[in-house]
């Protein structure tokens, strides 16, 4: 049946929200973090990016304190550096993944170990001698692992231009070895990585058995659709950024042949045409049975998981964000780091946030609501009580906002 045909059911567009909302941990009320429901949390998210913007906080926390009470930072390093129930690599950016889901990153190693040393900027970076630079690079971690960046010092060879400027050969090649999965991020000190082989750090995860390809592929998309709600094959795979649409859209229509997955259209809150796609079998009941939206606020990291997306967030929540920090200060619309202002299951705002570490105080430098909200005195007491959390969570002892 072609996806086209305007005879496939018709997903409204709030529900498509609750689908996504309730899958990502955004409508129930936050229970309360420990080690287990953190790692629950991750698990039903799939993933959680790891940012290294501190203008407030880094993005994994402030996503994992968006959903949890009582967060702290002190729990995910735990999980990742204690008991390895999560494990740093790629998905569509760096994140924290869980370790049981490590044997479907092995095609993902085999690509990166392909494809990198073809680019030149990559074989600039490693100099004229790659393979000696890899070697000594493995036999050091071999011998002394786990190390950091800087225990490679005679390494005084600079790297080229762009977003790897400044790295060094040995650099190059432990991130070279990292995205293969040879080795593994061990720890962070100061946010700096820390490198080992990753049979030492990840033993049981490196000794499990490997997926077939069409293991792999059912993951890649079954998981990444159970966690979207209602999504088209191109959103799909680029959940996890571990296949291309061009396998994603036969497995969603072998899939739907056997009724496995819906084929529908979703309704959209920008005005475009409803989109062809596929939901969970059961969207309907899971929309039905998703929390009922509150007035209750919650502020966003930019790199939220419902914004990664920007066209699907402009989709769904009529809601058009651009994150500005690498924009220049006289070409911003907002702001360096604005986070986002859910209310319920509509984003009805962005706000301006600085924390200032020295005088414990967090800065709300601006407001804007969305067209069509009004600051009520009961949604911007709600967006007090917001900013207050956020405070708290970050050890600030005041906040200051805008009158409104």
């Amino acid at each position: 049946m072609p996806l086209a045909t305007s005879s496939l059911p018709l997903v409204p567009v709030n529900a498509a929200r609750r689908l996504l909302l309730s899958a990502q941990g955004l409508l129930a009320p936050p229970e309360k973090s420990t080690a287990d429901s953190l790692y629950a949390l991750v698990e039903s998210l799939g993933f959680v990016q790891i940012d290294s913007i501190n203008i407030v906080a880094r993005a994994h926390h402030l996503i994992l304190g968006a959903r949890l009470r009582g967060y702290r930072p002190s729990q995910l390093t735990t999980l990742l550096e204690g008991d390895r129930r999560l494990f740093e690599h790629w998905t569509h950016d760096a994140a924290a993944i869980p370790t049981v889901s490590f044997p479907y990153w092995w095609p993902r190693f085999a690509r990166m170990r392909a494809e990198l040393p073809r680019r030149p900027w990559w074989r600039n970076l490693l100099g004229p001698r790659p393979r000696k630079v890899l070697a000594e690079v493995r036999d050091r971690l071999r011998r002394e692992g786990p190390l950091l960046t800087r225990d490679f010092a005679a390494d005084a060879r600079g790297g080229g231009t762009g977003p790897w400027w400044g790295w060094k050969p040995h650099k190059a090649a432990l991130e070279y070895l990292w995205a293969a999965g040879e080795v593994a991020i061990a720890g962070r000190r100061n946010f700096h990585k820390l490198y080992d082989l990753t049979e030492r750090v990840l033993p049981h995860a490196w000794a499990a058995p490997r997926p077939r390809p069409e293991e792999h592929l059912e993951w890649a998309c079954r998981s990444a659709l159970d966690r979207l709600g209602a999504a088209t094959a191109e959103e799909i795979a680029a959940f996890w950024s571990a296949v291309p649409a061009a396998e994603a859209r036969p497995w969603c229509e072998r899939a739907a042949g056997a009724g496995e997955i819906a084929r529908v259209r979703v309704e959209t809150a920008d005005g475009s045409p409803p989109r062809p796609a596929y939901a969970v079998a059961d969207w309907q009941a899971r929309a039905a049975g998703a929390p009922g939206p509150s007035s209750r606020i919650t502020l966003l990291a930019p790199f939220d998981p419902i914004l990664h997306d920007r066209r699907r967030a402009l989709r769904l929540f009529a809601f058009d964000y651009r994150f500005e920090a690498f924009v220049p200060a006289q070409r911003r619309r907002h702001g360096y780091y604005v986070m986002p202002i859910l209310e319920g299951d509509r984003l009805v705002g962005r706000l301006d946030p600085k924390l200032h570490r020295r005088e414990g105080r967090l800065e709300i430098r601006a407001i804007w609501w969305e067209r069509g909200v009004r600051p009520t005195g009961r949604r911007t007491a709600s967006l007090a009580a917001a900013v207050g959390r956020l405070a708290r969570a970050l050890g600030a002892e005041r906040w200051e906002m805008p009158a409104p």
